[in-house]
């Protein structure tokens, strides 16, 4: 079992805080093994069996939980004396009304409450503003780049990278043995999130159109798009869509953390925009599996691989644009932030050629600001810097930390 210790430590961290503990993240990111470990360490530390009451609503056993007073009455008619209950409610969102149930637990001085979800309206506005000061949310994503070389620490950095980007980053793939393997668990988790997380929710009809939006974003990863610009090209295509219908898929898709976008922010006015922006998906196993490799499009992989990264170590991702030129990513957090350019190779036709770092550093360059600036690259390079912008290999960065 890969540790997932930056999670772990958070639950410990918060662990008898009067704060409710809500994990978000796409189906079989690792959140319910996640709590299956740290209900193994509340043990090991003294906790006894009784004291740890787990609900899993995906799990045909508690099927009759389908409302919120039945939720409370169920885990209520457990709380037999004071003594410190922690309680795990794994897909809480299956609950109607699941917050008023949530709300009543946290007043208990002697419960201690986890809840997780895999979709996103679980923290709502309501929801929100309901529990406004009172919870603390863990983000939760599939396995970073360093969690993933503990699961194949023979192969080289190279190796390792093609395999990440082709069978994903999905916890449980690292435990199948063929690629059919990987494939049919796959299917069935992306068939789940169309159907269970996007269509049920969303109540859309229109399967085959949705899996057509599905794939146009995965095919289009890194590069600048509107919901106009994705009707536009559908309908010229042959499909019978409007811009409403796509922003509403879209907005499932994110919905589930099957989708990111990153919108754009420009430097200079220090403004954010609302034109265009940037899909991103959270498992590129999925876009493997459903369309392949294709030639050219390793740049934007990377590009893929980089944003969830910058989202892992703590920082707000936007796309960059400083007068007309573009930075892949303007990364934000309560320190300040940093500039982060992403291509695939800084190599030209010969040693000579330095037509493409001159274009990546050409952006960079015009920030006029001394937040660090860099470029990563799939080139095997040592540590470069030129005038103050580093320049590194993109997967020793990712085992940064």
């Amino acid at each position: 079992m890969i540790a997932r210790d930056e999670y772990l430590n958070m639950l410990k961290r918060f662990k008898d805080k009067e704060l409710i503990k809500v994990i978000t993240g796409i189906r079989r990111c690792g959140k319910s093994t996640l709590l299956e470990i740290f209900q193994e360490y509340l043990k090991e530390n003294g906790v006894e069996e009784n004291q740890i009451i787990n609900i899993n609503l995906e799990d045909l056993e508690y099927n009759f939980i389908t409302d919120y007073m039945t939720l409370y009455k169920y885990i209520n008619g457990k709380l037999k004396d004071k003594k410190k209950y922690y309680i795990f409610i794994d897909e809480v969102q299956k609950v109607n009304e699941f917050q008023k149930a949530v709300d009543s637990l946290y007043i208990k001085k002697n419960v201690d409450l986890y809840i997780t979800g895999s979709n996103a309206n679980l923290l709502s506005s309501e929801l929100a503003t309901l529990l406004s000061g009172r919870y603390i949310e863990i983000k939760m994503l599939p396995l970073s780049f360093k969690e993933y070389k503990e699961a194949y620490k023979d192969l080289n950095n190279e190796e390792l990278y093609q395999k990440y980007i082709s069978i994903g980053s999905l916890p449980y793939t690292t435990l199948l043995d063929t690629e059919d393997d990987v494939n049919m668990y796959l299917s069935s988790v992306y068939n789940d999130i169309i159907i269970k997380d996007v269509m049920t929710r969303k109540k859309i009809q229109d399967e085959t159109m949705l899996r057509n939006v599905a794939n146009f974003a995965m095919d289009n990863i890194g590069s600048l798009v509107s919901t106009n610009n994705i009707a536009n090209t559908m309908i010229s295509d042959g499909k019978d869509i409007n811009v409403r219908t796509v922003e509403r898929y879209l907005e499932g898709f994110m919905e589930s953390f099957f989708l990111y976008k990153a919108s754009r922010y420009d430097i200079k006015g220090k403004e954010y925009l609302k034109t265009q922006g940037k899909y991103y998906v959270s498992d590129l196993g999925f876009r493997y599996f459903m369309l392949g490799r294709k030639v050219g499009d390793f740049g934007h992989i990377l590009e893929n691989v980089v944003y969830f990264e910058l989202l892992r170590r703590g920082y707000d991702v936007y796309i960059g644009k400083i007068d007309e030129y573009e930075v892949d990513f303007v990364a934000i957090n309560k320190d300040g932030r940093i500039y982060v350019q992403v291509a695939e190779t800084l190599k030209g036709i010969d040693e000579n050629d330095t037509k493409i770092l001159d274009r990546e550093l050409r952006s960079l360059k015009k920030i006029e600001d001394n937040y660090e600036k860099i470029i990563l690259t799939s080139d095997k390079i040592p540590l470069a810097n030129e005038d103050g912008i580093k320049i590194r290999n993109a997967l020793e960065w990712l085992l940064d930390k």
